[in-house]
Parts: C-alpha cells; sequence; structure tokens
C-alpha cells in the first residue's frame, strides 16, 4: 500500500486551512513549498506525493490543478479521487460492490463470469466509485476526458449508455449505474457499501474522508482562517 502525501505549492493560506482539516484526512499534509527547484527536487522519482497548486507546473508531477475561489469540499474529494487513482495505478484487483474489477487486465467479473472493457469505461467506474456526489456529464468530461478536443456531453453519455447495455447484457444488472437529474452513481449495493469501504480503508490507511465533519469543522474555524475567498 502506498503512504501518499500532499504538497501545497506556493499558496500558504491553502496549507494553513488544511492543516487546521488534518484529522480528517486519508492522507499525509506534508509540506509548504515555494521555490519550483525545491518542488521539482522533492518531487523527482516519487511517485507517493501530490502536489496542490493554483499555478501551472511540470505535468510528469502529480498535482491537482486549483482555480480561485477555492471550495474545500469539493478541493478534497478531488484530493481523495485523484490519490485512488494513483493507488489503483499499484492495485490491480478492487471491489466494486458484488463485482471484482482488475484494472490492468480491464475484466470485471461476479461469480463465474467476466467481461472486458474498454480503457475509458475503467476509468468511468473507478471515478463513479470514488465520488460520494452524482456526477453530471460535463464534471465527467473534465475529470476522464480532461477537455481533449472534439469530446462533448454527448460522448459521455454515449459511453455511459454502451457500459451500462455491456453490464445489463452480461450481469442482467441495468442498474449498475443508475441516472437522474443530478448525474450519474453507481448503485448502492447492500454488501457492496461495506466492501468499498474496506477497500478504501486498505488503501488509503485511514478513515474514510467525511465531509459533513469537514464542513462542521470548517464553519466552527472560519474565523480563524485569514483568506476569504475560501467556499465551503
Amino acid at each position: 500500500m502506498n503512504n501518499f502525501n500532499l504538497i501545497i505549492y506556493k499558496n500558504l493560506s491553502l496549507y494553513n486551512t488544511l492543516k487546521e482539516l488534518s484529522n480528517f484526512f486519508t492522507y499525509e499534509l506534508k509540506s509548504h513549498v515555494e521555490d519550483m527547484d525545491n518542488l521539482i527536487k522533492i518531487t523527482k522519482d516519487n511517485s507517493e506525493l501530490l502536489v496542490i497548486t493554483d499555478k501551472k507546473i511540470n505535468n510528469k508531477i502529480n498535482h491537482i490543478l486549483i482555480n480561485k475561489p477555492i471550495k474545500i469540499g469539493p478541493l478534497l474529494e478531488k484530493i481523495s479521487i485523484k490519490l485512488s487513482k494513483l493507488n489503483f495505478k499499484t492495485q490491480s484487483n478492487f471491489m466494486v460492490g458484488e463485482y471484482s474489477l482488475d484494472i490492468n487486465s480491464r475484466f470485471i467479473s461476479r461469480y463465474q463470469e467476466k467481461l472486458k472493457l474498454t480503457q475509458k469505461e475503467v476509468e468511468i467506474i473507478c471515478y463513479l466509485r470514488n465520488s460520494d456526489h452524482d456526477q453530471s456529464p460535463e464534471n465527467l468530461q473534465k475529470e476522464i476526458w480532461k477537455h481533449s478536443e472534439g469530446v462533448e456531453t454527448h460522448t459521455v453519455e454515449t459511453h455511459i449508455y454502451r457500459l451500462r447495455k455491456k453490464i445489463n447484457d452480461k450481469f442482467k444488472d441495468k442498474n449498475f449505474i443508475i441516472n437522474d437529474n443530478k448525474g450519474y452513481k453507481l448503485k448502492n449495493w447492500k454488501k457492496g457499501i461495506s466492501l468499498q469501504k474496506n477497500f478504501c480503508l486498505k488503501n488509503l490507511g485511514k478513515k474514510k474522508l467525511n465531509q459533513k465533519k469537514v464542513k462542521e469543522a470548517l464553519k466552527e474555524k472560519k474565523n480563524k482562517f485569514s483568506i476569504v475567498n475560501f467556499k465551503v
């Protein structure tokens, strides 16, 4: 299991804010870095670091580029999803409810049956699996396709339609992915929920991030924060 650390680059206010909330994290808040040369030195050949910044940096560095005003809740969810993706690179199999997903071979299986997926289908499942909220086509487009040229929201909808059809044709499960006016999400399996939580604990090392407690903590501590452009 990888033990990931966060580094905040050139945003001391954000670092201090996250430090106040670090007890809720499933990762370690390592340091604040002001110098690019120092950042490169620290992150070189270290895949267990994730940099948070509002500055454009080398794409070879694992990082999340943020925009102001910074919304803490969505930012923490992005961090959790990004770290999970990094963990998945070294983790072959994991549970998605009552299914087992092998991200290396791209097979999803249940009982004795298995189905071959495309890379994008695996990414969609992984992203929905690690999200606490329904995801709109626009957000999936942004997070999975990274605003690739020529990609529109109907491309996302088509991929999900085909994925749902494949799952239903093979496993007779028409509700693997549920969609409503809020967006897409994976269904809540009675047994799968506990399996998913166990996977988070196993791979991220601590309790799963509790967004409600984070928001409560932010409200309690907001008067201590000097920065005014943060949002819950």
